[in-house]
């Protein structure tokens, strides 16, 4: 019984986790695993008036079953906790989405309030 109960808080922790993505505003998450560091998005903590964070897919397959993560690296954009937007790398796993390509999608999304 002691074991199962740490199962299930272990579960509910991984679901609140996954809900602290972006539960508030608008963040970007990249996606990525650890065998493709060399194709991360360097520039993804430049963007500008949103949350930025990464997460490697290897460390807990969850991750790509619960987003739905195909290639990497994938950048989601969520706005309160919902996807709004989706770049995906090609097929040499390399994003092909531009900074400017990803703040315009932001912006967007700010002027939406509007």
């Amino acid at each position: 019984m002691r074991k199962f109960i740490i199962t299930l808080l272990l579960c509910i922790s991984n679901i609140c986790l996954a809900q602290q993505i972006c539960t508030n505003g608008i963040c970007v998450t990249e996606f990525n695993a650890n065998f493709n560091e060399i194709n991360e998005v360097a520039w993804l903590a430049k963007l500008t008036d949103c949350e930025t964070g990464r997460i490697d897919i290897t460390t807990d397959s969850k991750w790509a079953s619960d987003y739905k993560i195909v290639v990497v690296p994938t950048l989601v954009i969520f706005k309160d906790g919902e996807e709004v937007k989706r770049f995906q790398a090609n097929i040499m796993m390399q994003m092909e989405a531009t900074r400017k390509d990803v703040q315009d999608a932001i912006n967007e999304l700010i002027m939406e309030r509007f």
